[in-house]
């Protein structure tokens, strides 16, 4: 399994999760490649708890593109002046 995480500042509105709904303030942004499959997930900077970003999980067709997928969520998400 390979994994990418950086951490971020979500923009108004935060990121919504499918876990707990809306997650703000500074985060952190894990995506992993397992069998072509890509997750992504948030958690607080600093806490155990990671929660599935909603409507950001996929199927990739060459784990190559792992890391330029994991680039793209991160900068959606990472809009601390909105």
């Amino acid at each position: 399994m390979a994994e990418r995480s950086s951490l971020f500042v979500a923009g108004p509105g935060g990121v919504m999760t499918d876990e707990v709904g809306v997650v703000t303030g500074d985060l952190e942004l894990r995506t992993t490649l397992e069998r072509g499959a890509l997750r992504a997930e948030v958690r607080y900077e600093g806490a155990e708890e990671w929660y599935a970003v909603t409507g950001a999980s996929c199927r990739l067709a060459d784990p190559r593109d792992h890391d330029a997928v994991h680039a793209v969520l991160l900068g959606v998400l990472d809009r601390p002046e909105g």
